[in-house]
């Protein structure tokens, strides 16, 4: 069973199912969307952090980094990817705390010492944990089913915020310790799913489809995109709406877009692509949230 790496543990989080929850954020995603706030969560390896912000320029990490990793060009520091053991050396002598390692192992009775901790928020609140990323659903099954398994012996309720794309055998494996799936559905115009993607949505609409017929408890999430997934007429959403409608779903989470996460882009000396962007009008999003009353969906802008 391999240990997947793990980018943080969110307390208290109001945002990802029912009541308070504690969410486990996994480190690898098999789609690379232009949007994503969790960049950090994209790559199946650790990865660097560096905050040019809070960097001196001592130029100390390059002199004791043991692999040769780090380099300046044009005044910059930079970080050659393919040498970086993530030894931890550059961590250690910086002086201001610039860098930092992003993803970390636990062993399945750490992840539970710490969910255990807030029980009593879970009770109070109809909470529970909820297993996010990247995306949870490709890491190795039997450490999730595993990790699930447990939760339910201590009658935690436990969610999965899923983008689709992974092996249904996978769903398979959890679905009977699983209280509900949060289910993202950003397109169902496949050539415009891969343009912004870099995937295919084949997987992603079967899978939601062999789920509902599986009796699962399904929420759909859906991320709304001026230019992406909104426009004028709502062709789009309507085509979703289409989708679902005689699915075994009721409820139906509205997101608006944001650029919070579009900071992290530079530390990570990655390009953010989705700098022309932008959220829906809260008109706009009004329509939208009525479209799918109209379709006897509960319906709610935000998570």
């Amino acid at each position: 069973m391999k240990k997947p790496l793990i980018i943080n543990i969110q307390k208290y989080s109001l945002h990802d199912g029912d009541g308070i929850r504690t969410t486990i954020f996994f480190k690898g995603c098999p789609l690379e969307c232009i949007w994503c706030h969790n960049p950090e969560s994209q790559e199946y390896n650790k990865e660097v952090l560096y905050n040019e912000e809070k960097c001196l320029r001592c130029e100390t990490c390059i002199k004791k980094c043991p692999n040769n990793a780090i380099y300046t060009k044009e005044n910059l520091i930079c970080l050659d990817k393919e040498n970086c053991k993530f030894c931890e050396t550059c961590i250690d002598y910086c002086l201001n705390n610039a860098r930092e390692i992003v993803g970390k192992t636990y062993e399945i009775k750490d992840l539970i010492k710490e969910i255990t901790k807030d029980m009593m928020f879970y009770e109070e609140s109809n909470g529970g944990v909820t297993l996010s990323g990247g995306e949870v659903m490709t890491q190795d099954i039997e450490y999730i089913k595993s990790l699930v398994i447990l939760c339910k012996e201590k009658g935690i309720n436990v969610a999965i915020d899923t983008c689709g794309y992974a092996k249904f055998e996978n769903y398979e494996a959890i679905l009977p310790f699983v209280d509900t799936f949060l289910y993202d559905i950003k397109l169902i115009d496949n050539e415009k799913h891969k343009l912004f993607t870099n995937k295919p949505n084949d997987l992603i609409l079967d899978n939601l489809v062999k789920l509902s017929e599986k009796g699962a408890n399904i929420n759909i999430r859906i991320p709304l995109i001026e230019g992406v997934n909104v426009d004028r007429d709502n062709k789009e959403i309507i085509k979703i709406i289409d989708f679902i409608k005689f699915l075994n779903i009721k409820k139906v989470n509205l997101l608006p877009y944001h650029n919070i996460g579009m900071h992290k882009y530079k530390k990570l000396y990655m390009n953010y692509e989705g700098e022309n962007l932008s959220r829906p009008s809260d008109e706009k999003l009004e329509e939208i949230k009525a479209l799918f009353e109209k379709n006897n969906f509960n319906t709610k802008i935000g998570g």
